[in-house]
């Protein structure tokens, strides 16, 4: 049987066989097939980390581990309740996971991104400067350590960081108009305990 070759690099290197150059693909394959083995069904989160070591643990309903979580910081959990949030923004909301609120219709929504107040401190200055691209009005606070509340007509955006951890609230079709946001975003951090 005659055997097959492929032909030489330019560089001057030595033929491989078919045979090689197969092999040379295996480990690919293997990688690209048992490599969602390690995901959880949705294919993003691990289900296993190093030896003995779940990665799942200490995990909560907001989110991954950031690494300033993983340095040692601590992320809080949500810090309300459906009842709550329908009590302060003074109409029904459901909770829909993950420290998400909607209305049921798909059109008022309140989210509460949670992490470490050293992650928080980390970003504090770059939310801020954003939230003066993405909206009308933006009020710093003297509530916790740092705080502001960013608003415009159909959206709202606060962000407390305190010895307790980092918030940052997204308010979505609540209202219509700034002023509105703004007593909204205040009502919701007040509720945070600093």
């Amino acid at each position: 049987m005659a055997r097959h070759t492929l032909p030489p690099a330019r560089t001057g290197a030595r033929p491989r066989t078919v045979r090689a150059a197969r092999l040379g693909v295996l480990p690919l394959l293997l990688l690209a097939l048992l490599g969602p083995a390690a995901c959880d069904d949705a294919g993003d989160t691990p289900t296993a980390g190093p030896a003995g070591v779940d990665a799942g643990a200490g995990d909560d309903t907001t989110g991954g581990d950031d690494a300033a979580d993983l340095a040692g910081g601590v992320r809080p959990p949500c810090p309300f309740t459906a009842a709550q949030v329908s009590d302060l923004l003074g109409q029904p909301m459901k909770d829909q996971g993950n420290c998400l609120f909607g209305d049921g219709k798909g059109v008022a929504s309140l989210t509460v991104t949670t992490s470490s107040t050293m992650a928080g401190k980390a970003t504090f200055d770059y939310q801020h400067e954003q939230a003066g691209k993405q909206y009308e009005r933006v009020v710093d606070l003297d509530r916790g350590d740092q705080s502001y509340l960013a608003a415009k007509d159909v959206a709202g955006e606060a962000v407390l960081i305190s010895g307790k951890g980092s918030y940052t609230l997204t308010l979505s079709s609540i209202g219509t108009d700034v002023a509105g946001y703004e007593q909204t975003l205040r009502r919701l951090l007040d509720a945070i305990p600093a």
